[in-house]
């Protein structure tokens, strides 16, 4: 089979009612922040969160009944595993799905949840990959590749038929990239219906194989990123061609657009986003000038992120957003001292989130204390304001969680 407009429109004739045809949304305020019409796909509502289910159930109804008996395996960081595994639930398929060992333990949990039998092998995808063909021979399984396969990649286009006829005159689509399939389907489907649209295709600068393959480039990756779901270090024999051909360009974006990306759609979209979901969105953010003016489609290709993660993505984004910061002042050693820095801040209305003071490990005269205080504020302005007030009234704030910020994020505040 080769992917064409046509085993696409099959496809999704196919895995009609078994997945969600998801929304397509105008983000009103992050295209107010960017300078772009952006409407999300949100195919994080899927019913495993991911796009993957559109794939893995194309190739699933594909399959003989004679290797309908044989069951299925595959390799997966875990979206694929998680599609496939319920899925071939749904269609009493016996499922084995080989995961890299550090997988999220929430991708872990759900695949083993939806009935598969779940080995967890190899530090990544190849690893992985390895393992799974060796099972696969030695079972009788067949494989279902979360990405080198064509009916995997028409199953994936399904989603650009979809945002192009629900949103009229999308002009750009910015698409994650990692083995390829999801922006191979998709580049397929776009360019099919409007020849001029641009597809943009997005990596991690910690692993940008498939940029470094259309570049004829060796492949080198970087240590490991918070979108895992993207962290491919192998690209695809079906894909390439087709992201070569179709892609117009693959931008790379860093860890701190990622973060900023996610806590943007928890804060503003109220959705929750893996790391790689958020890459359409990092990429807009990180190349304003790339896509100002234009109208865009960006898909939320996933969900499934830690619990643990999220939460240090979303603290560590009040940091960088100054809305809590710590400050640290030397105070004199004396009774009612700290009452006085704490009614100061109360005043200015900065909220006390962990105060600690120590006379130990500081350079300050023998009869001062240091005091460290972690402030909660209303952002960038409301913490200059603080602390002006503890300049004016004799202390010396200094900063240490400037230490924390990204080098870009640091200049903006001093």
């Amino acid at each position: 089979m080769t992917v064409t407009i046509d085993t696409i429109r099959q496809a999704a004739n196919a895995i009609r009612g078994g997945v969600h045809h998801t929304r397509c949304d105008h983000a009103r305020t992050l295209s107010q922040m960017t300078g772009a019409e952006l409407h999300l796909k949100f195919e994080n509502h899927q019913f495993t969160a991911a796009f993957k289910e559109r794939g893995a159930l194309n190739r699933l109804l594909a399959l003989t009944p004679e290797e309908r008996r044989r069951g299925v395996i595959a390799m997966s960081a875990g979206n694929h595993a998680q599609a496939l595994a319920y899925h071939a639930g749904r269609l009493g398929i016996a499922a084995t799905i080989v995961m890299p060992r550090h997988t999220p333990n929430l991708k872990v949990t759900n695949t083993r949840r939806f009935g598969a039998t779940v080995h967890l092998e190899g530090a990544g995808v190849a690893e992985a990959g390895a393992h799974a063909e060796h099972l696969a021979a030695e079972h009788g399984y067949v494989f279902v590749h979360p990405y080198d396969d064509e009916a995997v990649i028409a199953g994936q286009g399904t989603i650009a038929l979809e945002m192009l006829a629900d949103v009229a005159g999308l002009d750009t689509l910015v698409v994650p990239i990692g083995g390829g399939g999801l922006v191979g389907g998709m580049a397929v489907a776009a360019r099919a219906i409007k020849p001029d649209i641009e597809i943009i295709g997005v990596q991690t600068e910690r692993f940008p194989a498939m940029k470094q393959a259309c570049a004829g480039e060796s492949i080198a990756t970087g240590p490991p990123t918070i979108a895992e779901g993207i962290a491919v270090k192998q690209p695809g024999a079906h894909t390439l061609p087709l992201i070569r051909n179709l892609v117009s360009e693959i931008v790379l974006v860093d860890e701190p657009d990622l973060e900023q990306a996610i806590l943007l759609l928890l804060e503003i979209e109220k959705t929750v986003v893996e790391g790689a979901g958020a890459a359409g969105l990092a990429a807009v953010l990180a190349h304003p000038e790339r896509f100002r003016g234009r109208r865009v489609g960006l898909v939320l290709c996933g969900g499934n992120i830690d619990l643990l993660a999220l939460s240090s993505v979303i603290q560590r984004g009040l940091v960088r957003t100054e809305r809590v910061a710590r400050v640290r002042v030397g105070v004199p050693d004396v009774p009612g001292a700290l009452a006085d820095l704490t009614r100061l801040l109360a005043d200015h209305n900065a909220g006390i989130i962990q105060i600690a003071h120590q006379r130990q490990f500081t350079d300050l005269p023998l009869r001062a204390v240091e005091v460290e205080v972690t402030l909660e504020t209303l952002g960038g302005d409301h913490l200059a304001e603080v602390l002006a007030a503890l300049r004016d009234s004799g202390y010396d704030p200094v900063r240490p969680d400037l230490s924390d910020l990204h080098p870009d994020e640091r200049r903006s505040t001093q």
